[in-house]
């Protein structure tokens, strides 16, 4: 039973693991930029502790309504002094761990929302 309309171009996500996440049938893998309209794109941050000012107003470019930060595998939240030009702009962003941001980011997504998700991932050895 299908439970909510088909968006045209939009991307959703399939599953997501610790190695990268599945976005219409692809793994992307790294940190990683998805647009609901414009699709997955690498994040030019590395880590939580690379995290700049300049890495949240890259996302600005995307025109988002709202953004979803997903943190890792453990909730951390970014210090505000990092996201003015998000404030500026009256542009929300909400931070998860990357399971919940990929579950919101489909549930946004397939209402038409202008959704944007940033994930980070820890690298493992």
């Amino acid at each position: 039973m299908k439970l909510h309309p088909d968006i045209g171009h939009a991307y959703s996500i399939q599953s997501y693991s610790p190695e990268g996440v599945v976005v219409n049938g692809k793994l992307q893998t790294g940190a990683l930029i998805l647009c609901s309209i414009k699709g997955p794109q690498k994040w030019d941050t590395e880590s939580f502790d690379t995290l700049t000012q300049a890495s949240f107003d890259e996302l600005l470019a995307f025109q988002p309504e709202l953004i979803l930060f997903g943190s890792g595998e453990k909730l951390k939240f970014p210090p505000t002094r990092l996201l003015q030009g998000l404030i500026q702009q009256g542009i929300g962003l909400e931070t998860m761990d990357n399971g919940a941001a990929c579950r919101t980011f489909n549930v946004l997504a397939g209402e038409g929302r202008r959704v944007v998700m940033a994930l980070l991932y820890s690298k493992t050895i």
